[in-house]
């Protein structure tokens, strides 16, 4: 008795231990099909979040781009829509710049990954569901701002009610109402008799406001910026790497004044030329003594901030001298100097001390023709030879400001 339960002690044992022997082996064979099928088959990426924006960009500006730049941080991919002109004319008066310069503006800032041209003014319905279905788009973006039509509608108002739109906010100290009010000053301040209608127009661009003069006399009518530049939103439009060691550096200067789509365009043949464009800004000192006390319209730093958010800028110089010295292009490790055919100050080679005479006697200037015939200079006409439509467009606008805000001063969403 006591010999057969040894017996069946000694069976149980090997039973129990092929048991844990057979789980074993099985165990290791699943791990090792599940390892080989996780490798085997590549895992699903994740559709990337692709949000939309759309506006006018009339006369763009930082303001323009910082809400772009906010866009794009709530997604992986932004889309911008730009808006027709006939759409514009029908809402809000005629553009200062044409849809195919706004369309430049708008595609060449870094934070932009696909532009739709011809968007319309009011999210429709069909519009959206062309969005969702054809672009993959799954949030609308607009700024904390009104965007009324005509009618008194909010234009985003489908957006909100399917829970597909998302609010950034606005960005203070400047608006495109701002920027016309500063140009027509600019121009009184040419002219030795006001015309009436200059006058007006001055008036309802720069809502009445009368502002001391950079040399503190009183009275003057001379709009001065309120835009306070700050370390945090330098770096927010900075790039984050540097020239390489070897990099062929590019290098460009001027005022770069209401930047728009010339000067788009050459700093995009410029970084063509090599591993990094380096562009530098001339002070509002500098810009004062070549084309007069009313310019530069925008200051050094609103300046600055509009080419850094260009994706053609690698990098800017704020408060670059107007002499390009062997010890800058020592320091910067300038491999070419270059120059457009469209500028305002384009004597420069008739100038008895010509800022790029180093590096012409080094042999590393290059002058490049400039695609696009469009200077400050030209924006300014345009305002001015169109001044009662610009009028009209701005009272429409100022009223609609008034009633939301109360005077303050914002850079405008559209």
């Amino acid at each position: 008795m006591g010999s057969e339960g040894g017996g069946g002690r000694s069976e149980n044992v090997q039973q129990s231990s092929r048991f844990v022997a057979t789980w074993i082996v099985g165990g290791a064979v699943l791990g090792l099909s599940v390892l080989g099928l996780r490798f085997a088959l590549p895992k699903k990426k994740k559709r990337p979040i692709r949000v939309y924006m759309d506006g006018c960009f009339d006369m763009m500006h930082y303001g323009h781009c910082n809400a772009l730049r906010q866009a794009r941080a709530l997604g992986d991919q932004l889309v911008v829509g730009v808006v027709s002109d006939a759409e514009i004319i029908a809402n809000k008066g005629p553009p200062v710049t044409p849809l195919h310069e706004r369309m430049i503006m708008v595609g060449a800032v870094k934070w932009v990954d696909e532009v739709i041209s011809d968007a319309p003014y009011a999210i429709t319905e069909e519009f959206m569901r062309k969005l969702f279905d054809e672009y993959n788009i799954d949030y609308i973006i607009h700024g904390d701002d009104p965007c009324l039509l005509p009618d008194g509608t909010d234009a985003y108002a489908l957006a909100k009610k399917v829970g597909r739109y998302k609010q950034i906010k606005r960005t203070e100290g400047v608006s495109s109402t701002d920027i016309v009010g500063r140009m027509l000053l600019c121009v009184r301040e040419r002219t030795t008799v006001d015309s009436p209608s200059h006058a007006s127009l001055q008036r309802q661009f720069s809502h009445g406001h009368s502002q001391k003069s950079d040399d503190g006399g009183a009275g003057s009518d001379t709009r001065v910026s309120h835009f306070l530049p700050t370390s945090r939103r330098i770096v927010q439009f900075s790039n984050s790497k540097g020239a390489g060691p070897d990099a062929r550096i590019v290098y460009i200067d001027g005022a770069f004044d209401l930047f728009h789509a010339g000067h788009v365009e050459i700093l995009r043949l410029a970084r063509g030329l090599g591993d990094f464009l380096l562009v530098g800004i001339h002070t509002d000192q500098t810009v004062s003594a070549n084309r007069g006390v009313h310019r530069p319209i925008m200051n050094l730093h609103e300046r600055s901030l509009s080419v850094l958010a260009c994706r053609y800028a690698d990098e800017v110089i704020i408060g670059a001298p107007r002499e390009v010295s062997k010890d800058m292009i020592t320091t910067f490790n300038i491999s070419l100097v270059v120059h457009g055919t469209v500028a305002e100050d384009n004597d420069f080679q008739k100038e008895t001390g010509n800022p790029y005479a180093v590096p012409i006697s080094m042999g590393i200037f290059q002058v490049l023709d400039s695609p696009l015939d469009i200077t400050t200079s030209t924006i300014i006409r345009r305002i001015v030879s169109n001044h009662e439509a610009y009028q009209k467009r701005n009272e429409k606008k100022a009223a609609s400001e008034k009633r939301y805000y109360e005077g303050k001063s914002y850079v405008s969403g559209d």
